[in-house]
This record gives C-alpha cells, sequence and structure tokens, in this order.
C-alpha cells in the first residue's frame, strides 16, 4: 500500500487519502460484540450498534412453522449485559480481575516450592519444575476446551465450576505423600481452568466493539500481574512456612475469588435472551422462545470439535496470529525464565529468599507503568472512530507498540550485561533493566490481542485463543530449560550469554510488528477468514457479521 493511500499522523492513525486516485482503504474488520469469545455464534443478528436502545420499535420477527416466535438481542436489549450502569460494568469487571489474577498466581507460584520439596520428596530440584511445566502446558489447552461451554451455558456456571475444580485440585498437592501425585495434582488444576477464554468473553459481553478497549487494558493487567505476584508473596511463604503452604495459599485465594464471583450475574447475551424469553411466555407471551431453547442440538460434538479446533488452524495458516502469538509466547515465557534467573543472578549480591521475591516488583511497577501509557491512545482511538467507524485501520493499534517493542531487547541486553555482580554494577542496575522488559511484555500482549479483535472481527476468539496457547505452553517449556540454560553456558560470562540470547531472540521475533504495521492491510486481503468477512459484508451490507459453527471456504461461509 502506496504513502499516497495511507496517512499517518503523529499517533499512528491510518486514515484514508480521499485524493487517491478514487481507491479507499479496506474497511476495519470491527468485531462482533462476542466475537472475544471462542464460540464466535451470531448471537447478534442486528447490526444497529448502540441505537438498539430503539428496539422496541423494531418489526416484531415472523412466527417459524412451529407458530413459535424467537426473541433476537434487539427485542430485549435493555435486558443485556450492554445497558448495564458502567458502576455494575467495572464493580464485575474487578471481580473478574482478581479471578485472573489468582489463575495466574496459581501458575507462578509454584517456583517457591521447588528447592523444599526437592530436599523433602527426595527428588531433583529440576524434576520438581515438572509440576510447573505440567500446569502451564494444561492450562493453555484448559482455557480452549472450557470456552465453548460457557457459551451454550453461560459464564457464570462455567466459572463456578472451573474454580470449584481448580480448589479441589489443591488440596491433593498440599497433602501429597510424593511427587507423582503433585504432577497429578498440577495437571488437573490446569487443565480445570477456564483463564481468559471465559474473562475476556465477559468484557465481550458488557462492551460493543468500540468501547471494550478500556476493560481489555485492565483484564490484561491482572493477566501479566498475576505471574508476578506469585514469586513475591511466594517468597515470603518459601521464608517462614512449610512449601505445602504454596498450595494452601492458592486454595485460599481461589476460595476468595470464587466467593466474590458468586455474586457476579451473568453477562452471555444468549443466556440472557433464553431467561427473558422465559419470562415473558410466564407473563402470557406463550410463543416467544429464546435461540438457544431453539436448538434441535444445542450440544453438536461436530461443532464444539469444529470451534475447538479453529484456534489451532488460525494458529498455523494465519501468518498474523503465527507471528504475533510467537511473539507474547515468547514474551511470557521471559518472566517465567527470570523466575528461575533472577537466583543466580541477585545471590552475587548476596539476596536471600525474602529480597529474590521483592526484585520481582519492578515487573509489576512496568506492568502499570505500560497500562497507564495504553490509556492515552485508547481515548484517541475512541473519539476518531465515534466521527467516523471507518476512520482507523486495525494496524492503528499497532503504533504505540512500535515504539515499546525495542524495549524488550534492550531489557534483556540491559539485563544479561549488569548481572555482572557488585565488583562491576549495583543491583538497582538489572532492576532497572526488567522494568524495561515489564513494560514491552504488557504492551506486546495488549497490542497484539488488540490487534488480533481488530483484524479477524467474528473470529477473533480464535485468533486471540492462539495467542493465550502461546503464551502459556511456551512458558510452561521456559519453565524446564531456564536453570540449565543459566547455569550451563561458558565461563566467566555463565549468566550473561543466556540473556543475551534472548535479546538477539527478542529482536527477531519483534520484527513482524512493523511489518504488519506497514503491510497488514495486504496481508489480510490474503487471509481466507478476512475475505469471508469483506465478502459477506458486502453481500449484506453490512460491518457485522456473524457464525456459528461455521468455516470459510472459499470467500463464503458454508456449514460444517
Amino acid at each position: 500500500m502506496s504513502q499516497s493511500q495511507i496517512e499517518r499522523d503523529s499517533d499512528g492513525i491510518h486514515e484514508q487519502n480521499h485524493s487517491s486516485n478514487g481507491r479507499k482503504l479496506e474497511q476495519e474488520f470491527l468485531p462482533d460484540r462476542d466475537s472475544m469469545t471462542l464460540r464466535e455464534n451470531g448471537d447478534s443478528s442486528s447490526s444497529e450498534g448502540k441505537d438498539k436502545s430503539s428496539n422496541t420499535e423494531a418489526e416484531k420477527p415472523p412466527a417459524r412453522s412451529d407458530g413459535k416466535i424467537e426473541l433476537k438481542e434487539a427485542g430485549c436489549y435493555d435486558k443485556l449485559g450492554f445497558t448495564f450502569p458502567a458502576w455494575k460494568k467495572w464493580g464485575i469487571l474487578c471481580v473478574i480481575f482478581a479471578v485472573q489474577l489468582s489463575m495466574n498466581f496459581n501458575a507462578s507460584i509454584y517456583g517457591n516450592a521447588v528447592q523444599p520439596m526437592s530436599t523433602e520428596l527426595g527428588i531433583s530440584e529440576q524434576a520438581a519444575k515438572v509440576g510447573q511445566a505440567v500446569f502451564l502446558i494444561s492450562y493453555a489447552f484448559g482455557c480452549e476446551l472450557w470456552a465453548p461451554w460457557s457459551e451454550e451455558l453461560g459464564r457464570w456456571p462455567i466459572m463456578q465450576l472451573s474454580l470449584t475444580f481448580v480448589n479441589i485440585w489443591q488440596i491433593p498437592c498440599a497433602l501429597a505423600p510424593n511427587f507423582g501425585a503433585i504432577v497429578v495434582g498440577r495437571f488437573l488444576g490446569g487443565i480445570s481452568s477456564a483463564g481468559g477464554s471465559v474473562t475476556l468473553g465477559m468484557v465481550a459481553d458488557m462492551w460493543d466493539a468500540d468501547d471494550h478497549q478500556y476493560a481489555v487494558a485492565f483484564i490484561v493487567l491482572s493477566s501479566v500481574g498475576g505471574s508476578v505476584l506469585g514469586p513475591v508473596v511466594g517468597a515470603f511463604s518459601e521464608a517462614y512456612l512449610n512449601w505445602r503452604w504454596i498450595f494452601w495459599l492458592q486454595l485460599i485465594f481461589g476460595v476468595a475469588v470464587q466467593a466474590m464471583h458468586f455474586f457476579v450475574p451473568e453477562t452471555r447475551s444468549a443466556v440472557l435472551v433464553d431467561r427473558e424469553a422465559m419470562q415473558r411466555r410466564k407473563a402470557g407471551e406463550t410463543n416467544v422462545y429464546g435461540a438457544g431453547e431453539l436448538k434441535e442440538h444445542r450440544f453438536s460434538a461436530k461443532g464444539i470439535v469444529t470451534v475447538w479446533l479453529r484456534p489451532f488452524e488460525m494458529f498455523i495458516r494465519e501468518p498474523i496470529v503465527l507471528c504475533l502469538s510467537l511473539l507474547s509466547g515468547f514474551s511470557d515465557a521471559l518472566i517465567f525464565t527470570f523466575i528461575d534467573s533472577y537466583q543466580p543472578v541477585y545471590e552475587q549480591w548476596g539476596f536471600g529468599t525474602v529480597q529474590l521475591g521483592l526484585a520481582f516488583i519492578p515487573l509489576l511497577i512496568g506492568y502499570f507503568i505500560c497500562y497507564l501509557t495504553f490509556i492515552p491512545f485508547i481515548r484517541r482511538h475512541t473519539q476518531i472512530r465515534g466521527k467516523d467507524p471507518d476512520a482507523l485501520q486495525p494496524e492503528a493499534r499497532l503504533y504505540w507498540l512500535l515504539w515499546i517493542a525495542p524495549l524488550e531487547t534492550i531489557g534483556l541486553f540491559g539485563f544479561a550485561w549488569t548481572s555482572l555482580g557488585p565488583s562491576h554494577v549495583h543491583w538497582i542496575a538489572p532492576m532497572i533493566f526488567s522494568l524495561l522488559i515489564a513494560i514491552a511484555n504488557y504492551g506486546i500482549y495488549m497490542a497484539t490481542i488488540d490487534y488480533m479483535i481488530a483484524s479477524y472481527g467474528p473470529y477473533s476468539a480464535s485468533a486471540t485463543g492462539g495467542n493465550g496457547l502461546a503464551r502459556d505452553f511456551l512458558a510452561g517449556i521456559a519453565a524446564m530449560y531456564a536453570t540449565p540454560f543459566y547455569s550451563n553456558l561458558p565461563k566467566p560470562y555463565t549468566l550473561e550469554y543466556p540473556s543475551t540470547i534472548l535479546a538477539c531472540i527478542a529482536f527477531c521475533v519483534t520484527i513482524p510488528i512493523y511489518v504488519f504495521y506497514w503491510k497488514g492491510p495486504a496481508i489480510r486481503k490474503r487471509s481466507k477468514f478476512a475475505q469471508t468477512l469483506a465478502s459477506d459484508r458486502k453481500a449484506t451490507g453490512v460491518r457485522r457479521v456473524s457464525t456459528e459453527g461455521e468455516k470459510p471456504n472459499g470467500g463464503h461461509l458454508e456449514q460444517p
């Protein structure tokens, strides 16, 4: 795409150039309100956007052959999560923040049990880390397995069921007589974690496509923050309590957030529509039914398998999803590599267990700083879309990442060569560079999720599912290689070489960000998912396309 076709102002805004030989930029692929949910279904049957408050004036849908009338979202919009007052939305979001925080806390605090556990159970520390790797890898797949059920049965029961199982599996870990019991318990705990597939879905239940960036940024903060909160809290537990308390603390945190979530209302639009239909039948409208009630085969095995497999298909076949997911996964793996590298690095300055835990605080500070820096860009984008929904390309959401992504490479190089010890540098130096890495890590996760949502519309749940899968899976792998990586490279730079290698990898994996920023529209034109959305919008004359268990094929939607 030539410079005459696209203009970038100081905020990286991609807008149309109306003097470009009559050629127009490809419209932004904005997601459906439910597009962040894995089911990617068609609960929204209207393209009226925020003006649906006037749905009572809409024409009543025709009855089916059996005389039943299907109640649409437009017919009960005031009952859906989109109309919740702001205080209620953000109250729910704060609870979801705590839930997501606890799930990532469970993944990272385990590292503080490794050393005392290995001593008591008679295993090597490297073997003890299998429990962390198993949890993260099973967590990566657990998020995908839970998501379709939250679409059919609702967010509330699925999240409660997930939290119940996660809490139950903490007990056999805490009471385990041998390491095998811990591995089994950790696997079951990971596969039981619903994770971001449900929490991000709840965001999509309450915010329209143009309004959800603030909420997504908040939830991303809980995700990355939980990974660092674990070693901070775990350090005090390791120093003053028996290693089994690592699991009791997870149980206490889990029970607390489950109790908070118990009072959160259902937000899933399809479920709320079904409930409203039942209420209307009780009030005398005997022929009104929700879409879920009218499904003949509500739990189709083929449909569920299709939805489960789509994230893997997009991960492999979509270059945007593949490259950005690998970048995001690499960044998350860095944090779990740090959990192991901090000990040999900071022991040079005489750091004890508690001091090592506190050394993770700069990462938390970095996450919060980056979260705050995204807010002005989100506000500006929201204002521009309010004036013209087509003014922004999805690539505009990558603009701030262009500036902060290099901080990952800079931070890793800096961390590497300030790890020389007290004879060369003060301990604050590697902490400053770790803060830069945290800023980049948050920015990468936030921007890649946001860009995928904007690029893939109703398929964005599968795209972001691949992102989450890569983050957790690669983090699980990192739990196994981190200690050997920082122990077995040549002297005298045993600690410096590993971080330098990671910095070189970071430089390579961040290159696609710049490619997608400038060439993203052309790349999306070659995507079969993007082509499907474009052709259906052209055929229907609307910007939003909803699918239910459908797959793209040759530029149109085809039932599987």
